[in-house]
């Protein structure tokens, strides 16, 4: 007779159980769905704030190039991050592994600005007279080394 008491006994407990378990509250998801759609939206406006005209840089996914012609903009529209910038015909090489590129400007190599950039691809101006907007950065070797945030083609 235990047996079955402690049966009964077990039994209900089990119903109450089922009928305590509660599904998460409709509000609870709707707040969830909510914030990710917020924070995917301030993070692509974020993004786009700071890249400036990203679908004219090199794509990542293809590597297809844009064509470039006198005029186009590539990079951060925002310069208040680049306060620095320089003219020249960007080249291939930088000196003694400082930068990658370089601008050549009138008055021979000692006035050369070695480039390095995380945001542009500069392979894309190689030959062509540009305008770079960027950070100056500490060098051993180099006269003026700059992180390019822009590039301007002027020609």
């Amino acid at each position: 007779m235990e047996e079955q008491s402690a049966q009964s006994n077990n039994q209900a407990f089990h119903k109450f159980e089922e009928k305590n378990k509660k599904n998460p509250p409709m509000g609870a998801i709707l707040f969830l769905i909510f914030t990710i759609v917020v924070g995917a939206s301030v993070g692509y406006l974020v993004f786009k704030m700071t890249t400036g005209s990203a679908s004219q840089v090199m794509s990542s996914t293809t590597g297809s190039k844009t064509a470039v012609s006198k005029g186009m903009v590539f990079g951060a529209s925002n310069l208040s991050s680049f306060p620095d910038s320089a003219e020249g015909v960007l080249q291939k090489g930088g000196i003694n592994n400082e930068g990658q590129y370089h601008l050549v400007r009138s008055g021979g190599p000692s006035q050369y600005v070695y480039l390095t950039s995380s945001s542009v691809d500069l392979s894309m101006f190689i030959n062509h007279k540009v305008k770079v907007n960027g950070a100056t950065q500490k060098a051993q070797t180099a006269g003026w080394l700059m992180d390019v945030g822009r590039v301007e083609v002027e020609n």
